[in-house]
């Protein structure tokens, strides 16, 4: 038996599922309603429950990366599997929730049977579809459509491509929309990924600072300097006149200036911290992000910052300290 698909070019496969989903995406981009999601963000920043996702195969799979997303971006979210819930997993919806269900026909049995449950219990009901004229979408109070004008770009017309891709942009955007209503911030962010590198990079400076860092007075001698350099292991120490911050001596700092004193033929070692240091140090505050202090060692093409409180010291943060959190 020969294979329908034999002789077929990955190009021409590739281009019809890229294509399917490109039409579809366009489609959505021009139909979709701001005042029906509006609707649905305020309904549920507007209960104490969470946002149950649900739906069978695929479309399961799906719902399942919408309710990761809506968890890890400050809205309480998890996935029920509509055969569980028909057989007692019921029991983990409360009035206070609300639910997304996400079936491309509308009529995958487990979701449409669970429908009746849903709707006895008053529990909000919310649905992503091809067919809002569906069992589900009639069902929804809120049903968030897409068409598929070139079909599912499945060389057979049978997998589920274009479809499922419509489905997370649904809940992406359903996401986005809550993230920015309920005013989530890079703080909340970090809140819910304390792992791995993305936790690392949104963590507060002040986490990742050394607060007790090397410190000299501006009449210290070339000595002190060299000591409080030595003993502080960063290759570098604050100028202080306390409480405020004078400026910073660097191994470069001493460099330039031992070169100076050959040149005008006068003793380095009569040098002071004043004379030495480079003034108006870069600082950044102790509440930035440590993604922030990346970037701005990584364009200045430093080292360390200083670290402040209210614009006064309150420690130094280090380029090693960036990298042994992973944030570089």
């Amino acid at each position: 038996m020969k294979d329908e698909n034999q002789g077929t070019e990955p190009l021409t496969v590739g281009s019809a599922v890229l294509d399917a989903a490109r039409a579809a995406l366009a489609e959505l981009r021009e139909s979709w309603d701001p005042h029906q999601v509006e609707a649905w963000t305020h309904m549920v920043l507007g209960r104490s429950g969470r946002v149950i996702l649900t739906g069978m195969g695929k479309s399961g799979l799906v719902a399942q990366k919408i309710a990761a997303t809506l968890a890890s971006t400050g809205c309480p979210s998890f996935f029920l599997h509509p055969a569980e819930a028909l057989h007692g997993d019921l029991g983990m919806v409360t009035a206070q929730d609300s639910v997304l269900a996400l079936s491309n026909s509308g009529e995958s049995e487990e979701v449409v049977r669970l429908l009746p449950s849903l709707l006895r219990l008053g529990i909000p009901l919310a649905a992503v579809t091809a067919r809002p004229e569906s069992s589900l979408g009639q069902a929804a109070d809120w049903t968030f459509a897409y068409r598929l004008p070139e079909g599912e770009g499945c060389p057979l017309e049978l997998a589920p491509m274009a479809s499922t891709t419509l489905q997370l942009i649904w809940g992406d955007l359903l996401a986005g929309c809550l993230m920015a209503r309920r005013g989530f911030t890079r703080d909340h962010f970090a809140l819910n990924h304390p792992a791995g590198s993305l936790g690392s990079k949104l963590m507060k400076v002040k986490a990742l600072m050394h607060s007790d860092w090397p410190q000299v007075q501006p009449g210290a001698s070339l000595t002190e300097v060299l000591r409080a350099m030595t003993g502080g292991r960063l290759g570098m120490t604050t100028v202080m006149e306390m409480p405020n911050l004078l400026g910073v001596v660097t191994d470069g700092d001493i460099r330039r200036a031992l070169e100076r004193a050959e040149r005008e033929a006068t003793n380095p070692l009569h040098l002071t911290a004043a004379e030495i240091m480079t003034r108006n140090p870069i600082t950044l505050d102790e509440q930035a992000l440590a993604l922030e202090a990346a970037g701005l060692m990584e364009a200045r093409k430093i080292t360390f910052l200083v670290v402040t409180r209210e614009g006064l010291p309150s420690g130094v943060l280090h380029i090693h300290d960036l990298l042994e959190a992973k944030v570089l």
